[in-house]
């Protein structure tokens, strides 16, 4: 570990430490499939780390087993001081205060039947808040995603793909948490759209002084939004740094093919450019399974 790894480490809001998470393999008596093969990495509170690589890699899987959503082989996660890889149901309810999600496809994380009000009302309600309290609190997270009022009594079909996923971060803003897991949250929109979404966490961000973990496979995105960058493959971390300088000078050859990989405006260019970053890294490993994320 670096100094500056070191520093990161001790200020650390969210801490993962050697995680080791496995899948079935496919058939009765296939062996499991190791997804995650002793991952590390630390957020500060405030920070943003974008976590890069391609499908496959393993990355959605780490927010997924922060988040307890997927079991832990080994390894620990400790968040603001506490592990919580072995957390139960009513600790993990607990938690939702503080660690929150906002998933990749706009169009199926919200319930249908329920109206945009309800949808935001409904994590406050069950954390104790009174029905007045919660209007309230609704009223003030659509202001905060740039909604009107009346998208309230509105039901998501009523939306567009940008404006559902607005719905969808004023939800996990909805009790304050201090670090939201963002899972691909623009890979499903338009490229002005997405911009706009951006910005717009970027700007919760500066005023509330939450912290992101930002998985995507886009490095644009990762320069646009990150303060630090790990990058994943094959279920490892391969390198860490900040965002600027990993996306300008790349060390590991991995994070070269990815920078190489990103579309560019010619097509011969683009094309010289994947040949070489498939020099680099070789053929994806036989064992690579998408449910890995």
């Amino acid at each position: 570990m670096t100094p500056t790894e070191a520093t990161v480490a001790e200020d650390a809001l969210l801490s993962v430490r050697d995680l080791r998470v496995s899948f079935p393999g496919k058939g009765r008596r296939a062996p499991r499939a190791e997804v995650l093969k002793g991952v590390s990495l630390d957020i500060r509170p405030g920070e943003t780390l974008g976590l890069v690589g391609e499908s496959g890699s393993g990355k959605t899987t780490i927010g997924r087993a922060v988040l307890g959503l997927v079991p832990v082989d080994s390894g620990t996660v400790t968040f603001a001081g506490e592990r919580i890889d072995r957390a139960g149901r009513a600790r993990r309810r607990e938690l939702g205060r503080d660690l929150q999600v906002v998933f990749q496809d706009p169009y199926t994380s919200l319930n249908p039947s329920l109206t945009v009000g309800d949808t935001l009302a409904e994590p406050l309600l069950g954390h104790g808040m009174s029905a007045k309290q919660a209007r309230d609190r609704v009223g003030d997270l659509l202001a905060r995603v740039h909604l009107p009022a009346d998208a309230a009594a509105r039901l998501p079909r009523e939306f567009s793909g940008g404006q559902r996923q607005r719905v969808a971060i004023a939800r996990a803003l909805a009790l304050r948490p201090r670090l939201v897991i963002c899972d691909e949250p623009v890979s499903a929109l338009d490229l002005t759209t997405r911009r706009t979404v951006l910005d717009l966490f970027l700007e919760i961000q500066e005023e509330t002084g939450v912290a992101y973990l930002f998985v995507t496979h886009d490095l644009s995105v990762v320069r646009f939004m990150s303060h630090r960058v790990a990058v994943i493959h094959h279920g490892n971390i391969v390198e860490t740094g900040d965002a600027r300088a990993l996306t300008t000078e790349p060390r590991h050859d991995y994070t070269r093919a990815l920078l190489l990989s990103a579309p560019v405006a010619d097509v011969d260019r683009q094309r010289r450019r994947r040949e070489a970053a498939r020099r680099l890294v070789g053929p994806p490993a036989a064992d690579e399974r998408p449910a890995g994320g």
